[in-house]
């Protein structure tokens, strides 16, 4: 058994208050994939978790779209929010694409997420022309380095210079890359609140960040049809209670740490909640 030293992603397992928010979100995983509609129909509630978790990653970052708009349009390049909706739309359809590299190379799949996040955004030569607002064609898959602008609208906590942000994601990729016996809840969490707490990158790192956690859960085996779409609950709870949960992990202290961890535990019992009415509403023939 790894001890804390060698394992610390499952010391966290044991601040308080987590243990009972790993248990909770494990029971409420089963329910949901104990559904009968799930027997045989489990891609069309993969598809729509995967579409109704981007659009409340995309109100999280701004962009707070109605679901069936979202489903509407296809055109996502016009003004800031439509490309926010349509880089959110993107990462999802994308993450289920990079489980297999996670594991061996998370430094990889986070550029991979930003430069998918931001391909609508900003060009490499002879492509068409920036859009004013768009972050510049160096900068897009890569972390950002000194001096770059940074574009997240709703994290306004002090951000880390480029040099702590190199060396806590090599951190953090080497305690991904090392795995352990830590809950895919507290990873996913941990994995989510260091990617707000760096904005690694110019643009689109609240996006990236859930998309991640999104990864996280699948991966784990938590979640492998990914039909618990944790971006969902985030958003229900509201950007007020995310922030506030977000400043516990910024405390670094336990009990902060551990209002994080039960904060996302949350959010996935709520993105259960969603995807158990996307069931009820096929058995019903209404979806």
């Amino acid at each position: 058994m790894s001890t804390n030293a060698a394992d610390p992603l499952a010391a966290l397992a044991s601040l308080p208050g987590v243990p009972e928010a790993v248990d909770s979100v494990r029971k409420a995983v089963d329910r949901v994939y104990g559904h009968r509609v799930m027997r045989r129909r489990s891609n069309e509630v993969t598809s729509e978790a995967a579409l109704r978790g981007a659009r409340a990653s995309a109100a999280l970052s701004g962009a707070d779209w109605a679901l069936e708009e979202v489903r509407r349009r296809t055109d996502f390049g016009g003004d800031p929010q439509a490309r926010t909706v349509g880089a959110a739309l993107r990462l999802s359809a994308e993450a289920g694409q990079l489980l297999s590299i996670w594991r061996q190379s998370p430094m990889r799949v986070l550029a991979r997420l930003h430069l998918v996040a931001a391909a609508d955004s900003a060009t490499g030569p002879g492509g068409p022309a920036v859009l004013p607002d768009a972050p510049a064609a160096g900068s897009v898959g890569r972390p950002r380095q000194a001096g770059e602008a940074v574009d997240e609208p709703l994290i306004e906590a002090p951000l880390p210079d480029a040099a702590e942000v190199a060396g806590r994601l090599e951190g953090l990729a080497g305690l991904i890359v090392a795995g352990g016996e830590a809950p895919a809840l507290v990873t996913a969490a941990v994995v989510h609140g260091e990617l707000l707490a760096l904005r690694p990158f110019t643009s689109y790192s609240g996006l990236v960040a859930r998309a991640a956690e999104r990864i996280v859960l699948i991966g784990s085996g938590l979640d492998p049809k990914a039909i618990c779409p944790a971006e969902v609950g985030h958003a229900e709870q509201g950007r007020a209670a995310y922030l506030a949960a977000l400043e516990g992990y910024l405390s670094g202290t336990p009990e902060g740490m551990g209002a994080w961890i039960a904060h996302c535990g949350r959010a996935v019992e709520l993105g259960v909640r969603e995807s158990t009415a996307v069931c009820e509403a096929l058995q019903r023939g209404a979806a």
